[in-house]
């Protein structure tokens, strides 16, 4: 059984940040209310909080039965056989998605199925999952 950590999203931090910050930045030029404020602060905060938890917790884990188990937050947990797994190639797809950050990977499936995934390492993941099942066809090109 392998685990593969989610890459960390820093481009969604910083879009973010900067959207929140204009937002702030408005409200003060504009001489809005001090509770307002702190309100859309308190907003921000719980908003930056749930995201930084998604970055730490989400996981892909590659078990020895042939599974690829993906965990992102309190509610995702699924598993997908890994023998059903057609192709694996870059995406540029901003679905959601199990995926933290926008360096992602799409895994086809099925007939006509897919999940979008960011593993740290995507090029080892790659490999470790076409291990698995050489028929797998893998398009990540470094």
């Amino acid at each position: 059984m392998k685990t593969y950590k989610s890459k960390f999203g820093y481009e969604v931090v910083v879009f973010l940040t900067v959207i929140f910050g204009i937002i702030i930045g408005l409200m003060i030029y504009q001489s809005e209310p001090l509770k307002a404020i702190i309100s859309v602060c308190g907003i921000f905060a719980l908003v930056y909080v749930y995201f930084l938890y998604l970055n730490f917790s989400t996981k892909y884990t590659i078990t020895k039965d042939g599974l690829l188990k993906v965990k992102c937050g309190f509610f995702y947990h699924k598993s997908f056989d890994i023998n059903k797994i057609t192709s694996i190639k870059k995406s540029t797809n901003l679905i959601s998605s199990p995926a933290p950050s926008l360096d992602r990977i799409e895994l086809t499936y099925g007939k006509f199925d897919l999940i979008v995934i960011s593993p740290k390492d995507k090029f080892e993941f790659a490999n470790e999952l076409t291990n698995k099942n050489q028929n797998i066809e893998n398009k990540l090109t470094e």
